[in-house]
């Protein structure tokens, strides 16, 4: 690479033509943002970071940053640390033939560790899942860039064999371990094995030695790669070997014995051999971080803009930021929801947590400006919060541009091609230039560089000057930027100025908030009317003399008093009004919560009444049942008694189960208050029907049978040899299929009368035992029994049968399965008999 790599560490395609970095803070911002780094690779990439007016690159910007919070919030994290700009050490290791130092290159294996598991993290599938569907995702799709892609460099050259080759070859302390070569081992080991054969052989030597008294000390020693022994100097001649230089003090000499000259050339050569094999490892290293150099480029860029896009995330969240959006070019609009200035909101955060106190945020601001209002002139009292709300305004713009979540709940921009700022006191003692001079300088090169798509941020326009003459040239400026249709902020205290934004078509007046008892700014910024500089009431708050503020009071004009005490009317019938428009909410609450209470209480109470009212009713028709029997009963021809039970008897189950269903049907369509497409809200329309049933046929008049259920809503019917299909409109009542009625069931057995008939249920046993009993036998008794039961109005029976051959269990059950009163014929379980019994539900 020619051009190194931290020079275009964060390439800004179409940066802003004019951002008033420094009026606005962005440099103090973007260097906070690079203390939530951890490498200089990724504080290079935040420092370099620029605003921009390229819509893909800052859309790609935001999904990448909302991706990686998306990580933080899954309770994923990343290692950056040990991350370093390469390029020098790549370069150097493409030269033919170098060897990087063994700490270099672990250098580099600590970056090809980065890349590598960055690699795998965004590759696995859990992780991948809410890296490319993260918040955003729409806009990042059709970005085209998402922080998945951004491994997409390392996907087709994967740097695991690299890895294996490198990895656990070099100590921390830059030695190479045993483990780099096979030969490399087998070198260490035979210097081993010849170090413990050297000093064994000098061990001997110096107890030898000792023993004479020629040994100056019993220690072995070093010298130049040698082992040697001391020998007093008057007894060196003594021991034969080669002298390898004496103590300081002369007496001591250090001597090779002859017999470990050979064992000492030997660990030497062994010396020389670990050396050039350690040189040939170092070689083969370099040249295999070499050969993997653009991968390795690649992927430190990579991790450098991840880094960078960590650092934006931690500082989203710590300040619960949004992200933001920009309005289509065809209806742009700008604004901003609950902002905050991130760098006061730094501060408060700081100074809370050094005081120990719950931290605090500073006033949000809201500001709402359409395409066919883009001017904003925002007055009121001094220390009121005018420069804060522009410099927040700007600072948010530029850090959406940049690619950074702005602290706002919501945020709707248009994409500027320029920010301009013109904040402060701008004077110049090195070019002559006073304040007001330096701003009309500053305002001079904006109104000819500015255009349609840029911001404009003018505080204080036309002060520092005379009074009227500023004025004038405030109404002038401010009407040359609402002719371009720049998009542009004012604040001010001239009068000149208020009047403006009230008189003209595509400017709104705001306010910053003043609390007129206790003379104290709000900081809250109100749109839609001007705001009073209240400089008398500051001054007379901050202690200025009396006499000084009384004769201040009459220097001013009627008309500026006039206007002043109207600015002060309407400031507090708007705190009126939103107080009342407060209490009204409260209001609406909880009249709110009584109409749910008293909703709830209601349906109680009308549940209770009609459960009351069922009752009632049932008990009438159990009177009048009642009623019938003992009438019956008093009838002397014994036939027509018995004919008129079995009529009357049908008669009182057909209505009671008509009166059941239409009763419950009202109540509960009058309850649920439901539509008319609600079937429970409809009694006049017949349910339940099945084949069987017979129904009368509105559009003939006469009876037909069911014979199938087409679905819910057609049904086929047939009269006679006719058959045909009719809606569900057309059937107007709905009887059961005839059946034999207990009644007569009873008259024909002669063995039970209407009064046992209608034997209580709770003197109704519901379990029969026909064990012994021949086919014909049990199922004239279960019938019986199933009569009785059904009258009685028991849920259900149970048949026991015993095992047996299973003849008695068939025939029951078939019998039972094609009977009229029964719903369902089931085997229960082991422990409840299983084949040996039946469980029989009937219909109610």
């Amino acid at each position: 690479m020619d051009v190194p790599f931290l020079q275009q560490a964060a390439p800004v395609p179409s940066p802003l033509a004019e951002s008033s970095a420094a009026a606005l803070e962005w440099p103090r911002l973007r260097d906070y943002l690079s203390t939530r780094t951890w490498s200089p690779l990724g504080k290079a990439w935040v420092l370099a970071l620029e605003p921009s007016q390229n819509l893909a690159w800052i859309e790609s910007q935001q999904q990448r940053t909302a991706e990686m919070r998306a990580l933080y919030s899954a309770g994923g994290s990343f290692d950056f640390h040990g991350l370093f700009d390469p390029t020098d050490l790549l370069e150097k290791a493409r030269i033919e033939g170098s060897a990087l130092e063994a700490l270099e290159i672990l250098s580099l294996v600590v970056v090809v560790e980065r890349i590598n598991a960055w690699r795998k993290l965004i590759t696995t599938p859990q992780t991948n899942g809410f890296l490319n569907g993260g918040e955003g995702s729409t806009a990042a799709s059709s970005a085209g860039n998402g922080i998945a892609r951004l491994s997409l460099p390392t996907r087709d050259a994967s740097l695991e064999p690299l890895l294996k080759q490198l990895s656990g070859k070099i100590e921390p302390d830059g030695s190479l371990s045993d483990d780099a070569s096979p030969e490399l081992r087998r070198i260490r080991r035979a210097m081993e094995q010849q170090h413990r054969a050297i000093e064994e052989s000098l061990r001997r030597a110096l107890n030898r030695l000792a023993a004479e008294g020629s040994t100056q000390d019993a220690v072995i020693t070093i010298r130049g790669d040698r082992f040697v022994i001391p020998v007093r100097s008057e007894f060196k001649r003594r021991v034969p070997g080669v002298v390898h230089g004496s103590s300081s003090t002369g007496q001591t000499v250090f001597v090779e014995p002859l017999e470990t000259i050979e064992q000492n050339n030997e660990l030497v050569r062994l010396l020389d051999e670990e050396q050039s094999e350690i040189h040939r490892i170092l070689v083969a290293m370099t040249r295999s971080l070499a050969a993997d150099a653009p991968t390795i480029l690649a992927g430190a860029t990579i991790l450098a803009e991840i880094e960078s896009h960590a650092a934006r995330a931690r500082f989203a969240n710590d300040l619960n930021c949004s992200r933001p959006v920009f309005a289509a070019s065809a209806a742009p609009r700008l604004s901003l929801t609950s902002a905050r200035h991130p760098l006061l909101e730094l501060r408060m955060l700081t100074e809370a947590r050094a005081a120990g106190t719950e931290p605090k945020q500073p006033t949000p601001l809201t500001v709402a400006l359409e395409d066919d209002a883009r001017q904003l002139i925002i007055s009121g009292p001094n220390t009121g919060g005018k420069t804060v709300s522009l410099k927040t305004i700007g600072l948010l713009s530029l850090m959406a541009q940049a690619g950074v979540p702005v602290p706002a709940d919501e945020a709707v921009l248009p994409l500027f091609t320029a920010v301009y700022a013109d904040i402060g006191d701008a004077q110049s003692i090195e070019r002559n230039l006073s304040s007001f001079s330096a701003h009309v300088v500053n305002l001079d090169r904006i109104s000819r560089e500015a255009t349609s798509s840029s911001l404009v941020l003018l505080d204080e326009l036309g002060s520092a000057t005379d009074p009227e003459e500023g004025a004038a040239l405030a109404v002038a400026i401010a009407t040359h930027f609402l002719r371009l249709g720049a998009w542009c902020c004012i604040t001010t205290h001239l009068t000149s100025l208020k009047v403006y934004a009230a008189n003209h078509t595509g400017v709104l007046n705001a306010a910053v908030g003043f609390d007129q008892q206790t003379l104290t700014p709000t900081y809250e910024l109100r749109l839609g009317v001007p705001g009073a500089s209240a400089g008398l009431n500051i001054a007379e708050r901050l202690g200025l003399r009396n006499d000084i503020i009384a004769a201040a009071r009459a220097q001013m004009t009627t008309q500026t008093a006039d206007i002043g005490a109207f600015l002060d009317q309407l400031h507090d019938q708007l705190t009126a009004a939103a107080a009342e428009r407060e209490a009204m909410q409260k209001r609406e609450r909880e009249l709110a919560q009584e109409k749910a209470r008293l909703e709830v209480e209601g349906r109680v109470e009308q549940r209770a009444r009609t459960k009351e009212l069922e009752a009632k009713l049932h008990s009438l028709l159990g009177d009048f049942e009642y009623q019938l029997r003992e009438t019956v009963k008093a009838i002397d021809d014994k036939k027509a008694a018995q004919k008129l039970a079995r009529s009357s008897e049908l008669r009182m189950a057909t209505l009671r189960r008509e009166f059941s269903e239409q009763f419950n049907s009202t109540v509960l369509a009058h309850n649920t208050r439901a539509d008319k497409n609600d079937p429970a809200a409809q009694p006049h329309v017949p349910k339940g029907i099945k084949a069987g049933d017979l129904v009368k046929l509105k559009s003939l008049g006469r009876q037909a049978r069911v014979d199938r259920v087409v679905d819910a809503k057609t049904f086929e019917v047939s009269m006679g040899p006719m058959k045909m299909r009719v809606p569900l409109d057309d059937i107007g009542e709905v009887e059961s299929v005839k059946v034999v009625t207990p009644l007569e069931a009873a008259r024909r057995r002669g063995g039970i009368t209407v009064a046992t008939a209608n034997a209580d249920a709770d003197y109704m046993t519901s379990e029969i035992n026909v064990i012994g009993r021949t086919a014909d036998e049990a199922q004239t008794e279960v019938e019986r029994f199933l009569d009785r039961a059904f009258l009685a109005g028991l849920p259900r029976i149970r048949i026991v049968h015993g095992t047996g051959m299973g003849i008695l269990r068939r025939t029951l059950r078939e019998y039972l399965r094609n009977h009229p009163h029964v719903t369902s014929v089931t085997e229960p379980p082991h422990n409840r008999g299983g084949q040996g019994a039946t469980e029989v539900e009937l219909r109610q």
